[in-house]
C-alpha cells in the first residue's frame, strides 16, 4: 500500500455516519459505521465521524500521514469549492459547517468535499464494473433521495457544484410537504424517512395493520410486512415504487442514459424495490430512451457512500496532477 494509492472515505448521511480506506480500484480495505444522531448537533457529530475515522484507519493497519487525502460525501446543498455544507434538509443544524477546514485539521491531509450522490456515480462510474457505459445516472434512495450524473463520460457537477438533485424532481406539484421546502419531490414519496412517515400517518388514523406490532416503524419494515402480505403496507411500498418509477421515467426521458443505478438503505428491499420500479421507469419513458436504457441496484451495497467519496477524492488528486482518471 503506497501513499497515493489509498484514501480515507468519509460518508455523511441523516442515519448513519461511514468511513473506510480505499484503494484506486475500488477496494475496500476497512469499512465502520455508527448512527448519525442529528439530534446531537453538528459539533458533537463531526467529533464522533473523525473518531470514526481513526477507526477506519486503524482497522486498515494505517495512520493518516498513510493515506493521499480524504474524501467527504455529504447530502447537498454544499459548496465543493469552500467545503462548506449549507443547510442539507437531512442534517438539521448543519448550516455553513466548514467540513473540509475541521477535518484537514483532524487528520493533516488534505480533504475533499462533494455531495454524496455526486460522489456515488462516481465511485459506479469507476469501480460499478457496468462495461463501457457512457451516460449514467446514479439515484440514493435512504434517509433522504440524492442524485449524481455522468454524461458522456464526464462528471456532471453543475454551475453551483450540486448538479444532479434528483431527489427534488416533483411529480405532484400540489403534493407532500419536502423537507426542502416545496410539495411533491420524490423525496417526499419515495425516501426511507418518509416511507415510514407516511405509515406513521395510516397508522395514527386507526388503519388497521400487522406494523402496529413493530416497536420502530422504518422503511425496512413496512418492505418487510409487504411482502407478508398486509394490506396497508403493501399499499405504501406500492405507492413508493410507483412514484419512485415514474421520477426516473422523467429523468431517463431528460437525459437518455444507458443506465440508472439505485443505491441507499432502501434498496436493501432488493428486487422487491428493483423489479417494480424498472418496470414502471422503462414503461413510462418515451419508447427510444427506454429502449436504450436500463435500471440496476448498486453493486456496493452499503459501501457505496465511502466508495464514492474516495472516487471523488481521487479524482481531486489526479486533477491537481494532471493524471487522466
Amino acid at each position: 500500500m503506497t501513499l497515493g494509492d489509498h484514501v480515507l472515505a468519509l460518508d455523511i448521511g441523516g442515519t448513519k455516519l461511514a468511513a473506510g480506506v480505499v484503494g484506486r480500484t475500488g477496494d475496500v480495505r476497512s469499512f465502520v459505521r455508527t448512527p448519525t444522531k442529528v439530534e446531537e448537533g453538528p459539533e458533537t457529530t463531526v467529533k464522533r465521524l473523525l473518531d470514526l475515522g481513526r477507526d477506519a484507519l486503524a482497522e486498515a493497519g494505517r495512520t493518516a500521514g498513510e493515506v493521499a487525502a480524504v474524501g467527504i460525501g455529504c447530502g447537498g446543498p454544499l459548496d465543493p469549492v469552500t467545503g462548506r455544507v449549507q443547510g442539507p434538509p437531512g442534517l438539521p443544524g448543519w448550516d455553513d459547517v466548514p467540513i473540509v477546514d475541521l477535518v484537514e485539521a483532524a487528520y493533516g491531509r488534505l480533504a475533499f468535499l462533494e455531495n454524496d450522490a455526486t460522489a456515488a456515480v462516481l465511485g459506479e462510474y469507476h469501480y460499478g464494473r457496468w462495461g463501457g457505459v457512457r451516460h449514467m445516472l446514479y439515484l440514493t434512495v435512504s434517509t433522504g433521495v440524492g442524485g449524481g450524473a455522468i454524461l458522456d463520460g464526464r462528471l456532471y457537477r453543475g454551475a453551483a457544484g450540486n448538479g444532479g438533485e434528483f431527489g427534488h424532481v416533483i411529480i405532484d406539484w400540489n403534493g407532500r410537504l419536502c423537507g426542502c421546502g416545496q410539495r411533491g419531490c420524490i423525496e417526499a414519496y419515495a425516501s426511507g424517512t418518509s416511507i415510514a412517515r407516511r405509515a406513521d400517518e395510516a397508522l395514527a388514523g386507526g388503519e388497521a395493520s400487522s406494523l402496529r406490532e413493530a416497536p420502530v416503524v422504518t422503511a425496512e419494515t413496512v418492505s418487510v410486512h409487504a411482502g407478508r402480505g398486509d394490506p396497508l403496507a403493501r399499499r405504501l411500498w406500492d405507492e413508493t415504487t410507483a412514484a419512485l418509477g415514474r421520477a426516473l421515467a422523467v429523468m431517463i426521458n431528460v437525459v437518455e442514459p444507458q443506465l440508472v443505478v439505485l443505491g441507499g438503505g432502501v434498496t436493501r428491499a432488493g428486487d422487491a424495490l428493483l423489479l417494480p420500479v424498472r418496470r414502471a421507469a422503462l414503461s413510462q419513458a418515451m419508447r427510444p430512451a427506454g429502449a436504450a436504457g436500463r435500471v440496476e441496484l448498486s453493486v456496493h451495497g452499503d459501501t457505496v457512500g465511502v466508495v464514492g467519496a474516495a472516487a471523488s477524492a481521487f479524482l481531486h488528486l489526479d486533477d491537481s496532477t494532471g493524471a487522466s482518471t
